[in-house]
């Protein structure tokens, strides 16, 4: 028999999957949530009533629990959107993903000729062991096109040299996709490729009313999600958590429980554990590594500006990583149809220069590179809000294999804490796949036996 209470700590997609999962068990979860608002990562942020989706959030999956519970508790709010997203180098807009016409004739036939005669070189002669970053495209596209489409961009967005990312991490979240597959879908539609998805489905005010959905859900179950509260102790005993301390303003509050699912990042949820666990397990939390994200919101006064739903910008003067266009995901996005909405996307450290800009330079940097890409005019910049976002990524750098295993069997002696999500697992996922590790969390509770730390990559939609 399952004794309640249940405690969650995270109202992002993961956490609150698995609360409304617990309630249809008629199990009343308490969710906890340090910000003001659910979702997470996947929020929508709202800025006089325009919507702007926290790094764009397509609505896609392989998993059929997961479109089901999609739309069991959205329905008609969620539209399909035909899907638009291309790569600006060089002053041309390539495809994306690339397409063997639209590549040729914007790089030029001499250019061309090099990138395939690199492609064949490389699969002659291909790295014997594939380590990091650079060896893994390089052996699927040669030299030459990683060069000029994925070293400089992949830079920009983690913030280091290319050769120290390592490889299971570009053949996580770009799995099945080579020049082979890339062909088959332009010559034979051949789709099998997990990036190459021609629409997805999307609520028609962002992906922040989908969680204030499953909120409302769990609350008429009998849940409740209490906001602005921070575990700030884990109270271990033995080999169980006894209860969470919470911080919400200067009050703390101590709350019991019986079994406990966190999303929150795993070196936060270690550094808080009382007593500390063993000095490796702390090493390894200390060392995990993030990647953060500041976007600028433009309200610019123009209609229409390019018809993605966002554009990479792989050229290497700008610091500007992406682009999103929200009226382009849903036009319900944008409350004045005369103008536009746009997230300019900034990859970066807490802490480090671009995080440290105030909200005024932050502002003037993202107009002046809208300006320089020509897509607008000077004073086409009507207003602008920014956002910043911590732990947005987890990175995966060398060592950090080592680290999660440490963790790993550390959390695996304690018998009534499961994490979940991004985060709570450290793995650059999407929104649909932190649900899965939700749901079979919920199984776990109920005497199942899911690794979540094993779960196999064909069952992830990834970009």
């Amino acid at each position: 028999m399952i004794r309640e209470p249940v405690i969650i700590i995270g109202a992002g997609p993961a956490g609150l999957t698995a609360a409304y999962e617990l309630g249809k068990r008629n199990i009343r979860p308490v969710v906890f949530e340090k910000s003001g608002m659910v979702g997470g990562l996947a929020r929508t942020e709202i800025y006089e009533d325009f919507c702007f989706d926290i790094g764009g959030h397509r609505f896609f999956t392989k998993l059929e629990d997961v479109q089901r519970l999609w739309e069991e508790v959205l329905g008609e709010e969620l539209v399909r959107v035909k899907r638009l997203s291309r790569i600006y180098y060089r002053g041309q807009f390539f495809n994306y993903p690339l397409q063997l016409l639209n590549t040729l004739s914007n790089l030029g036939f001499t250019e061309s000729v090099l990138i395939l005669l690199s492609y064949f070189r490389a699969k002659l002669f291909p790295y014997p062991e594939e380590k990091n970053f650079d060896q893994w495209v390089t052996n699927r596209f040669g030299r030459r096109l990683f060069l000029t489409f994925f070293k400089g961009y992949t830079e920009k967005v983690w913030g280091m040299p290319s050769h120290a990312i390592q490889a299971d991490w570009v053949a996580q979240r770009i799995h099945g996709l080579s020049v082979k597959t890339v062909i088959a879908s332009l010559l034979f539609g051949d789709n099998r490729a997990k990036s190459l998805i021609s629409e997805f489905y999307y609520p028609k005010r962002g992906p922040g009313s989908m969680w204030d959905g499953f909120r409302k859900a769990l609350e008429h179950q009998g849940g409740k999600v209490h906001f602005n509260t921070e575990a700030v102790r884990f109270h271990l005993e033995g080999d169980r958590i006894r209860g969470v301390t919470f911080r919400n303003g200067k009050q703390m509050i101590e709350t019991p429980g019986n079994y406990f699912i966190s999303s929150i990042p795993l070196k936060e949820l270690l550094l808080r554990l009382d007593p500390a666990p063993p000095a490796e397990v702390l090493r390894g939390a200390r060392e995990l590594v993030y990647r953060d994200f500041i976007l600028v919101g433009l309200i610019v006064k123009r209609p229409h500006l390019f018809p993605d739903q966002w554009v990479y910008i792989h050229s290497p003067e700008l610091k500007v990583g992406r682009i999103q266009n929200f009226k382009n995901w849903s036009p319900w996005m944008v409350r004045d149809p005369s103008k536009t909405s746009l997230g300019m996307e900034y990859f970066c450290k807490e802490g480090d220069d671009l995080w440290r800009m105030s909200d005024d330079e932050l502002t003037r940097l993202a107009s002046d590179e809208l300006v320089r890409l020509g897509w607008v005019k000077p004073g086409d910049v009507d207003r602008a809000t920014i956002i910043r976002q911590t732990k947005a990524y987890p990175v995966y750098e060398s060592g950090y294999r080592d680290h999660l295993r440490v963790i790993r069997e550390f959390l695996s002696t304690l018998k009534n804490l499961q994490t979940i999500g991004r985060n709570g697992l450290h793995r650059y996922n999407n929104q649909d796949h932190s649900m899965l590790t939700a749901l079979l969390a919920v199984q776990n509770i109920w005497g199942a036996n899911h690794d979540l730390w094993e779960l196999t990559q064909h069952r992830e939609y990834l970009e």
